[in-house]
């Protein structure tokens, strides 16, 4: 007897499926947020492995790093001068004027501190002399024995852990050892990176499997791009807040107005809380040499810089990079210091604003796989 034809509606379920009354158990909202939990577990997990391998090689990163910024900042004085010289010769030529014009800068400060020590030993102790007078007074009123008992403790703390202060004075020499290291191997990457930097690039796209080299072609030169841009931005920004910063001190008439201009300049790579550490360094100073009067000028300079830091000089500089919101700045410069100390706070805003204008490339320049 002949069996009547199945339905093609209707076929066999393979045993053990689940039925379609039991997915539909199964609210949609919960199976999309399952599917994106397990690909943020995947991606977090590529993450932290990428920082666990980079902290294990902490210091080659960090070579390569600066080399970066070095090449960032010297490839097109190298491309200038190479119009009218050899390009070795170029490329040396603005390495060498480079040193030279940071050594010479350095120099420059401590010949400053040097000559004002004299002084600045003599008008530190008379500001803590005014700063206790100042602390015994109204509204504080502390008593003198007070100040004179943290004194006479900071003295027994130094004393009894004299060893201490020893080893860590020696694990210093050890660590100057590593920075002496890395500055090396960042001028040694940066002699080939300034020179054929691009020849060495096209060299590793062409490296890769033929579907992935148009798309590491448009990364690559997006992250370059942006790169660029940022670090010639912040270094603007830099400059800019440390000439304020000294001109202003000097007209204050603060004691180290040009060492504390040149620490505005390296704490403005870290936006955000840089230039306000630095500039309470300064406020300290001057509280110590000039008076209450003067620091709160100094502190009144650190808010007026900040406004046109945050509402003049970044929008600049993010308009140059990528457009990040204070938000996301503030966040990576928290997460770089928290996993990589003073370094990864000053990579980390870099670091992001490469990865989000990678992102946004390879999502408009091949949205089906070609190179529009």
């Amino acid at each position: 007897m002949c069996m009547p034809p199945r339905s093609p509606d209707r076929q066999e379920r393979p045993s053990g499926a689940p039925s379609t009354a039991e997915t539909q158990r199964v609210p949609d909202a919960l199976r999309t947020a399952a599917a994106y939990a397990w690909r943020i577990l995947v991606v977090t997990a590529a993450v932290y492995g990428v920082f666990a391998l980079l902290g294990r090689f902490h210091e080659i990163a960090v070579a390569v790093f600066l080399g970066l910024v070095v090449t960032a900042v010297l490839r097109p004085v190298a491309d200038l001068a190479a119009r009218f010289l050899p390009r070795p010769l170029a490329v040396a030529g603005s390495l060498l004027c480079s040193m030279a014009l940071v050594l010479g800068v350095f120099a420059l400060v401590g010949e400053v501190v040097a000559g004002e020590r004299t002084t600045l030993v003599r008008e530190f102790r008379i500001g803590i002399e005014r700063i206790e007078n100042w602390l015994e007074q109204p509204p504080f009123r502390i008593a003198p024995e007070a100040l004179t008992d943290i004194q006479s403790r900071i003295g027994q703390l130094l004393s009894s852990h004299r060893s201490t202060v020893v080893s860590e004075a020696l694990s210093g020499a050890g660590r100057l050892v590593e920075v002496l290291t890395v500055l090396a191997l960042a001028l040694f990457c940066s002699v080939f990176f300034v020179h054929s930097g691009d020849r060495q690039w096209r060299w590793f796209c062409g490296q890769l499997p033929p579907a992935a080299r148009e798309r590491a072609t448009v990364a690559g030169r997006a992250a370059w791009r942006t790169f660029t841009g940022y670090t010639h931005g912040i270094l603007l920004v830099a400059a800019t807040n440390a000439i304020l910063v000294g001109i202003a001190l000097f007209a204050l008439g603060v004691p180290l107005a040009l060492p504390l201009a040149l620490l505005e300049f390296f704490a403005a790579f870290i936006p955000l809380v840089g230039s306000p550490i630095a500039l309470a360094v300064a406020a300290v100073v001057a509280l110590a040499s000039e008076g209450p009067l003067i620091a709160a000028v100094v502190v009144a300079l650190i808010v007026v810089i900040g406004q046109i830091e945050g509402h003049l000089l970044h929008p600049i500089v993010m308009s140059w990079a990528v457009r990040l919101h204070p938000v996301v700045v503030a966040l990576s410069v928290v997460g770089g210091a928290v996993a990589a100390g003073v370094v990864g706070a000053v990579a980390a805003v870099p670091l992001v604003a490469v990865v989000w204008s990678v992102r946004q490339a390879l999502r408009t320049a091949l949205p089906s796989g070609r190179d529009g």
